[in-house]
């Protein structure tokens, strides 16, 4: 006899429908069902790798072979991944210090630090071979105890994370509408909308140039304060950047008006998350993390984070504490610039203890 019970078992486990979306694709983030699950979906996946795309929620590790190349990582040694991110980095050097080796990976996002975690479990990868926490990469000092004396080699990616820069609802990306946060750990400090309300027409003058080096910093400026009380969202910052660049010389080259928006971003960026302090700490910390003869490699994609490394690693050699730092830094190959157009920035520097 069939079970008519309104309240059965059959009728409480029907699956949860995806988002639906109008037309053929989905276009907004929280759509992109086979990007967000991208488990299920490699040969999608590969696909929108293949275009010179990164699929949404997920993030493509930039100079791999050049980052290990550097490092060489071999099996048994202790290494630190100082900004975890999607764990693409951490996967190749777990992969080379097996077995028996250790990769301590920390990162200061909560939301992206769990889901790297769960991803890497799932891959196989113990807690006894990648330990993982949730920290500033400044504060590494504080890992160097439960090593035998420090790392033999550490990593840093200064660079923002696809997942953060493509999830409207971090704030991190103009393209598409969303609150204007930009917080790297959402649980501290004040979004970047309520920084904008604090700040007077010369600090944020001085903002605009100190972090991003922008040229229409004073004219953003006067936009940015007088319209101070409007900007809620990435697109409304977007909106006054661009009408406060509504003049003839500016107005003319669409690009030089993006180029701007791009910068205002990256220098609130920078601001809300103390990002240069932190920075500047880490580098302090760094020789003294390591091993003698271990090595050290920093991606970076600012001047402003070139300049620090550059000027202290060359204080580090000249003090006796690197035996080798690199004069020049590595650049992406022209095949990675073109299969990923977000590595083009990019910037490898490397230094190497004294022994």
């Amino acid at each position: 006899m069939n079970n008519l019970n309104p309240n059965s078992n059959n009728d409480q486990i029907k699956p949860k429908r995806r988002i639906r979306y109008k037309g053929s694709h989905p276009r907004h983030f929280a759509e992109k069902y086979k990007e967000l699950n991208f488990e299920k979906y490699p040969l999608d996946m590969e696909k929108v790798i293949q275009s010179g795309k990164t699929p949404a929620g997920t993030h493509r590790p930039i100079c791999v072979e050049e980052v290990l190349e550097i490092l060489n990582p071999l099996p048994g040694q202790i290494g630190l991944d100082a900004t975890l991110g999607f764990g693409g980095h951490a996967v190749e050097l777990l992969k080379r210090i097996s077995p028996n080796g250790q990769l301590f990976a920390i990162d200061v996002d909560p939301l992206e630090l769990s889901r790297a975690e769960k991803r890497l479990r799932a891959m196989g990868f113990s807690e006894q071979e990648l330990i993982i926490k949730r920290s500033n990469f400044a504060g590494m000092f504080k890992f160097v105890s439960e090593t035998d004396k420090g790392f033999d080699f550490i990593l840093a990616d200064l660079g923002v994370s696809s997942m953060q820069l493509d999830n409207p609802q971090r704030g991190f990306t103009y393209k598409h509408a969303g609150p204007l946060d930009l917080r790297l750990n959402p649980e501290r400090g004040q979004p970047a909308a309520e920084l904008l309300k604090t700040l007077d027409v010369e600090q944020l003058e001085h903002l605009f140039i100190q972090n991003s080096d922008e040229p229409y910093a004073r004219k953003i400026a006067h936009a940015v304060f007088a319209n101070r009380n409007e900007i809620n969202t990435t697109t409304d910052l977007a909106s006054v950047i661009a009408r406060g660049l509504a003049n003839k010389s500016v107005a003319d080259c669409p690009r030089e008006v993006k180029d701007s928006i791009r910068r205002i971003f990256q220098a609130l960026r920078i601001e809300i998350n103390d990002e240069f302090s932190v920075l500047e700490q880490f580098l302090r910390n760094l020789p003294f993390c390591l091993k003698p003869n271990g090595r050290a490699a920093i991606l970076s994609f600012h001047p402003g984070e070139d300049k620090r490394i550059v000027d202290f690693f060359k204080q580090g050699f000249s003090a006796g504490l690197y035996s080798e730092i690199s004069n020049d830094p590595l650049r992406p190959g022209a095949k990675e610039q073109s299969a990923n157009p977000r590595s083009k920035s990019a910037r490898l520097h490397w230094a190497k203890k004294r022994h």
